[in-house]
């Protein structure tokens, strides 16, 4: 680590050791799959429509069924967060970013669809539970 003016640089993640190794890893390669999946069978057909309590119900059964996926994919050692957002596409430009401080066992998994009538923007995270 270097000094300067009695400031220390942050220790690098790569230089420090998880407090619980060899605990199991959650598979998001599996998840980014099924949302991939879910998301384009859920949403192939669906239109924009100003009716709140359809967009509020495609919504729901999303973020339910990722998060029933995560279960079956790790059952314990994970705390789970499930978020989706649905808006109409209006040919519009977009940009998002995340940043986060957490274990090195700690994932986020987001997934973009989009069709001619709406963006849906689904993120998963996965955060270790002690």
């Amino acid at each position: 680590m270097s000094t300067t003016s009695g400031f220390r640089s942050p220790i690098s993640r790569s230089e420090t050791t998880s407090p619980h190794p060899g605990r199991p890893a959650f598979d998001t390669e599996l998840l980014r799959a099924y949302m991939k999946k879910l998301l384009q069978t859920s949403l192939q057909h669906a239109r924009w429509s100003s009716d709140r309590d359809q967009v509020k119900s495609w919504m729901k059964d999303i973020k339910e069924r990722v998060k029933d996926r995560m279960i079956e994919i790790q059952h314990t050692g994970f705390k789970y967060i499930v978020l989706v957002q649905i808006s109409e596409n209006l040919h519009q430009g977009g940009r998002a970013d995340m940043i986060s401080h957490w274990e090195d066992g700690d994932v986020c998994i987001n997934e973009l669809y989009f069709n001619d009538s709406i963006i849906c923007t689904c993120i998963a995270l996965a955060v270790r539970s002690s």
